[in-house]
């Protein structure tokens, strides 16, 4: 198996514009997920997705590896979807796996990637996994930056949203669970899912899973043991720091 890490990011973010190259603790934070998601033995090779050359000069200039998309995609997944393309045009090669790294998930561990990939390896049926973390407290079961998630007794996603979800009033008894956001996909399917046409609960919950399974498919969710926070705001990023230290 040939597998790539692609990480998507955009200056243009509506909640937190210029975010890929924030700092944390005096570097870019698309410079930390970079260095994280390389250090993973899994992978063989690993690349930046964006349409900005702010970004791919900076990847560029600590050794890595990115590639320029269109500045039009609305989702991640398409927009690696271009990158996977490019890559496989300029390396001669082709690669089984593509696990997707928000740009914005600086806390990833290396592991987090072996373990996402593994029920892929386990399983040929299995056509894209997430990771799958807990929800620690109230505050992040009603943050809407959360994206959480409610599964089947087969581990298999039910439903994504960023409303808190699977209740409120019985909170005390019901896993809550959380999507992070690293992503593997066979690279069939991930070419599929960008022919599939948007669908509504993906476009009102701005959710990219959803269009997998709202068009009958399934996402596998993997628990993983590795505390991990997104940053969606300027108050994400200062939190993640004082965590990161």
């Amino acid at each position: 198996m040939k597998i790539l890490a692609l990480i998507p990011a955009r200056m243009g973010s509506s909640r937190f514009p210029g975010k890929p190259m924030a700092k944390i603790l005096g570097k870019p934070m698309i410079g930390h997920v970079y260095e994280r998601v390389a250090k993973s033995s899994s992978l063989d090779m690993v690349a930046v997705a964006t349409c900005d050359q702010e970004i791919f000069d900076y990847i560029e200039s600590i050794g890595g590896k990115a590639v320029m998309t269109a500045d039009t995609h609305e989702r991640a997944s398409d927009r690696c979807a271009e990158a996977l393309v490019t890559l496989e045009q300029d390396q001669n090669a082709r690669f089984d796996i593509v696990v997707m790294v928000q740009g914005d998930e600086p806390m990833t561990h290396p592991d987090m990637i072996t373990a996402a990939v593994q029920p892929m390896l386990d399983d040929s049926s299995i056509q894209v996994v997430n990771l799958l973390g807990e929800i620690k407290d109230a505050a992040e079961f009603e943050d809407r930056n959360c994206i959480k998630v409610v599964c089947d007794i087969h581990g298999n996603a039910l439903y994504f949203s960023r409303e808190p979800i699977p209740t409120r009033s019985k909170a005390d008894h019901v896993p809550m669970g959380k999507q992070v956001c690293i992503i593997p996909f066979r690279r069939d399917y991930l070419i599929e899912y960008t022919r599939l046409d948007p669908t509504p609960l993906e476009i009102a919950e701005s959710v990219d899973m959803m269009r997998v399974l709202e068009h009958g498919m399934k996402v596998y969710m993997m628990p993983t043991r590795h505390e991990s926070y997104a940053v969606d705001t300027p108050e994400d990023l200062r939190k993640v720091e004082l965590l990161m230290k």
